[in-house]
């Protein structure tokens, strides 16, 4: 899912939202959550932030993001073993990251790139788009 799949209105309405939310979970100042900061590089945010950020965003946005549901969703069609070998990621799953996390300049991506360093791609806008992809879904199970 890149940003084009995100409507400019969607961001907008989501991302004030969001940013306090971060803010909040993180200890640190709205200004300084934009949209490509690096959560942990950028924010000092370390992986238990992760989840008291989703815990926030679900409470915030009244909705469900099912746990490493970012991980999943950037293997995207690919099956375990065609993303990651021995816990270093494919070229292949190199590939479809790259695709998922289209917000990540390209820069951040190291070759080759363990598993466990995934998150350090992780930015604002990876956690926006959960947030749109899950609104999406649960106004879709409504209809």
């Amino acid at each position: 899912m890149t940003q084009s799949d995100f409507t400019a209105e969607e961001i907008a309405a989501v991302f004030p939202k969001l940013a306090e939310t971060m803010a909040e979970a993180l200890g640190c100042d709205e200004e300084e959550i934009t949209l490509t900061a690096s959560l942990i590089d950028d924010l000092d945010a370390e992986s238990i932030d992760f989840l008291d950020i989703v815990f926030r965003l679900e409470k915030t946005f009244k909705v469900k993001i099912p746990r490493g549901k970012i991980l999943e969703d950037s293997r995207g069609p690919l099956s375990e073993s065609e993303f990651e070998q021995n816990g270093v990621v494919t070229s292949a799953g190199l590939a479809q990251l790259k695709a998922y996390l289209s917000e990540v300049p390209a820069e951040r991506f190291k070759t080759p790139l363990n598993v466990a360093d995934i998150p350090r791609l992780f930015t604002p806008e990876t956690f926006l788009k959960l947030v749109i992809k899950a609104q999406r879904e649960q106004v879709g199970a409504a209809q």
